[in-house]
């Protein structure tokens, strides 16, 4: 197995919604729940560190790949690394910045420090820590933190997905996918539609746009969040790796959504992803894929 899904099994219509999800777990409940506030207390003290280098000058660098990387991604990467060394030394990293340690683990936690890191940059609050776990194979438990949004998402397998407001007061919540049905109602979103076009996988994508009710560019966790929300219905994506997409998914799939790329196959190493309500997935597939 070389992620959290099965990359030779092709999903089919009847693959989504929470008990389809449920039957993913590879853990017991009080496991589930342990790692699952693990993971939020761990979130805490990330939002921390990104919050005290935001709109602050981060100190910026550029890596091999023309990406860049901020002083808050290391910091808060390394704290992770940390935190799970000393809770569950057994298990396996797979982080954006430091790599992999022990990736042949029964168990291992993707983490991405910031999601949107040219967002925290610029200054734009669309920025976010992203941490899940696998166990088997499995996505089992996700958290998606955005701390200058005051907003959280998380999940654990067979335990419903839930969206939090950190500043207000209002809460937690439960997320679930919206049913709208007709593509002519739903509102599509993606990120960089230069990156679906480069792939030239997706002919389609100009027609999707087109035939859907409304459209808009929020990339990044943004998009997948308000997929799980219901807010929107379809999430297009290209050119994301195992953990910027780890998280997003398996908070998708507790919400009742469905996530593949764009052959429908559900794997977080694939090199393009397609997020929605799952009523709409198929018919989402055919267009993309159908010829301008």
């Amino acid at each position: 197995m070389t992620g959290p899904v099965d990359p030779e099994r092709e999903a089919g219509p009847a693959d989504h919604g929470p008990t389809w999800s449920a039957g993913f777990a590879r853990a017991s409940e009080a496991d589930l729940e342990a790692w699952l506030a693990f993971a939020l207390g761990v979130c805490d003290a990330a939002d921390r560190i990104a919050l005290q280098h935001f709109r602050r000058d981060p100190v910026v660098t550029a890596k091999p790949d023309r990406t860049f990387v901020t002083e808050a991604d290391q910091a808060i990467e390394l704290m992770i690394r940390e935190r799970i060394g000393l809770a569950f030394p057994g298990h396996g990293i797979v982080g954006e910045e430091y790599g992999e340690e022990a990736p042949v683990g029964q168990v291992r936690w993707y983490i991405d420090p910031i999601d949107g890191t040219h967002n925290f940059m610029r200054g734009i609050p669309l920025f976010g820590t992203l941490l899940a776990l696998e166990v088997d194979g499995e996505l089992q438990v996700g958290v998606i933190s955005a701390p200058a949004f005051g907003e959280r998402w998380y999940a654990r397998r067979g335990g419903g997905a839930w969206a939090e407001d950190l500043v207000r007061g209002s809460g937690v919540r439960r997320a679930a996918v919206s049913r709208v049905e007709r593509l002519d109602d739903a509102q599509v979103l993606y990120g960089s539609g230069r990156d679906v076009a480069d792939t030239g996988r997706a002919p389609g994508f100009d027609a999707l746009l087109r035939a859907a009710w409304r459209e808009r560019g929020f990339g990044d966790f943004w998009g997948y969040a308000l997929v799980a929300e219901g807010a929107a219905e379809v999430m297009v994506e290209a050119g994301l790796k195992p953990w910027d997409i780890a998280a997003p998914l398996l908070v998708i799939e507790e919400a009742g959504g469905r996530v593949t790329d764009f052959d429908g196959v559900r794997s977080v190493y694939a090199e393009t992803f397609l997020a929605t309500n799952g009523i709409l997935h198929e018919e989402v597939l055919r267009r993309l894929r159908q010829p301008a």
